[in-house]
């Protein structure tokens, strides 16, 4: 977004082929256009104020720690990063660089989303007793990047997982104090170096469990809640359009929305005039610890103790 309030876009790609494409479909001009050798050059140029980060998640942590050392604010695709290390790298680099942060936590900009926030939060049904989420979808490609630990960082969990995880905590506001999780991968062949399917058990401290799972060998799209004097649930809930939602007092009515456009304009907002940051790269770091207490406790069989405030 620019100063001005419209906004300028610009690629990085090191494909030539994208960059006469993206050119000629959204109007980029070359002083706009850069690749992963060019990169920091973004310095140099002022009409730029925010970049993008989509790249593999191992990535994420390189180039938001560059952007902000171009002096560009940063929004970073989930997961944050692929380890706590490099999340606080993030975080700490753009602090240093007085840049903003956010992570690309599209649907807490969804209205039904919003609308399953604001029922638990605010316990319209009465206090959440039980939860479910699981997002899932299969992968047969062997050479999808997803498959490798060194891009990725792990399986399902790191990519599709953390929908069900976030899900868990902004429908009641609250924080896990514990884990348990089990992971399996029967086609070893294809999931040789992630895990094909992992399931976990937050519990809290009011006594509520939420459950979740993640698979790249099945289908599933689901966010469900039960409170003590009534129901909620999504499905499909985690897809970039198309999300139903119902309660037991009936279906929740919103018009369809462009998540991402929400996102980008929230947080050119935040720059602009200092609005809430909804997603800031301490959430992003908050969630890379649970996504590794999950990781533990599956490869532990342990139930893991968790301390969210101490981060």
């Amino acid at each position: 977004a620019k100063r001005t309030g419209s906004a300028r876009p610009l690629p990085v790609t090191g494909t030539p082929a994208k960059e006469q494409a993206w050119a000629a479909r959204y109007g980029i001009t070359a002083a706009n256009t850069y690749n992963y050798e060019t990169y920091d050059q973004l310095i140099d140029n002022p009409g730029i104020d925010i970049i993008y980060i989509v790249l593999p998640n191992s990535m994420h942590a390189e180039f938001t720690i560059r952007a902000a050392q171009a002096g560009k604010h940063v929004i970073c695709e989930k997961p944050m990063a692929t380890s706590v290390a490099d999340a606080r790298a993030m975080i700490a680099a753009c602090r240093q660089h007085d840049r903003q942060l956010a992570i690309g936590y599209r649907l807490h900009y969804e209205p039904h989303h919003e609308e399953a926030m604001r029922l638990g939060q605010r316990q319209v049904f009465g206090p959440v007793r039980e939860m479910e989420g699981d997002l899932s979808f299969s992968i047969t490609n062997p050479n999808a990047w997803r498959l490798n630990r060194e891009l990725a960082g792990g399986g399902p969990l790191m990519d599709i997982g953390l929908y069900a995880v976030q899900a868990a905590l902004y429908t009641v506001e609250e924080l896990p104090v514990a884990v348990t999780a089990r992971m399996e991968s029967k086609n070893l062949e294809l999931f040789s170096q992630v895990e094909e399917s992992i399931e976990w058990e937050f519990e809290f401290a009011s006594g509520l469990v939420a459950k979740g799972s993640c698979s790249y060998s099945r289908g599933a799209n689901y966010h469900r809640v039960g409170a003590q004097e009534g129901s909620f649930d999504l499905q499909p809930a985690y897809s970039y359009a198309g999300i139903r939602g119902r309660t037991s007092a009936g279906a929740m009515d919103f018009p369809a929305v462009n998540q991402q456009a929400l996102q980008m304009d929230a947080f050119a907002d935040h720059i602009l005039h200092g609005s809430e940051n909804r997603v800031p790269g301490e959430m992003g770091l908050r969630d890379t610890h649970l996504l590794y207490a999950i990781y533990e406790a599956a490869e532990s069989g342990r139930r893991v103790t968790l301390d969210l405030g101490e981060r």
